[in-house]
């Protein structure tokens, strides 16, 4: 393979690492939150949460390289801080793979702390822990196949995006070059060796999270009475 195609792996690798350890910092709490709350917003919120996985991700990434232009609010905000536009850079397509991402960790984390119930929290309670203490010491180690799949799923679909880093990142070397648009210029440069080769990569990336998936299903139905 040549160095373009090693780099753009590298930053493949890069970006779909920050997005996952960025994405369970938001969606941990923010699945906490749906799965517990009665408020008038959580079917508001949740499908907000879960839009990413409907919309065309043309459609995302359109929007949200407006907000981080000239004249979305995010550009001018960023703008007016002195740190310049977002847009067609690294910071940019981190931005645009946790909202793409977000339902791939948000979901799974929500149902497994819906899958243990109140009884475990009720029990906890009645022992005098306070709430910071349930959602530490009960909540996530129930919830821990959930955050698995989560951390995986996340993982994958950010290394799979195509859609939507093109959108927002373009397909510049070394810079917002990653796997998936690597391929899309070996093919349109008539590369097809070179493509065969990412692509290929690819399935056998994507056959292997499916293996763990079905591994980590298997190993969590043996646990569970």
């Amino acid at each position: 393979m040549t160095t373009d195609a090693w780099l753009a792996i590298g930053l493949t690798i890069q970006l779909a690492t920050l997005t996952t350890v960025i994405l369970l910092v938001l969606a941990t709490p923010l699945a906490w939150w749906l799965s517990q709350t009665h408020s008038k917003w959580r079917a508001s919120i949740g499908a907000l949460v879960t839009l990413p996985l409907v919309l065309p991700p043309t459609v995302l990434g359109f929007y949200i390289l407006v907000l981080l232009g000239p004249h979305g609010w995010i550009g001018m905000l960023t703008q007016s801080l002195g740190i310049g536009l977002l847009s067609f850079s690294f910071t940019g397509l981190v931005i645009g793979s946790v909202i793409f991402s977000l339902p791939f960790a948000v979901l799974p984390i929500q149902y497994a702390f819906e899958a243990f119930g109140q009884r475990p929290l009720e029990v906890a309670a009645t022992l005098r822990a306070k709430p910071l203490d349930v959602f530490f010491s009960v909540a996530l180690p129930l919830a821990k196949p959930g955050l698995l799949t989560a951390v995986v799923l996340s993982f994958a679909h950010t290394v799979g995006e195509f859609g939507v880093v093109l959108m927002i990142g373009g397909n510049i070397p070394g810079k917002t070059r990653v796997v998936s648009t690597q391929i899309f210029g070996h093919v349109e440069a008539m590369e097809y060796a070179q493509a065969h080769w990412l692509a290929a990569g690819m399935v056998v990336f994507s056959f292997a999270v499916l293996m763990a998936l079905t591994l980590l299903k298997t190993r969590t139905d043996r646990v569970l009475p």
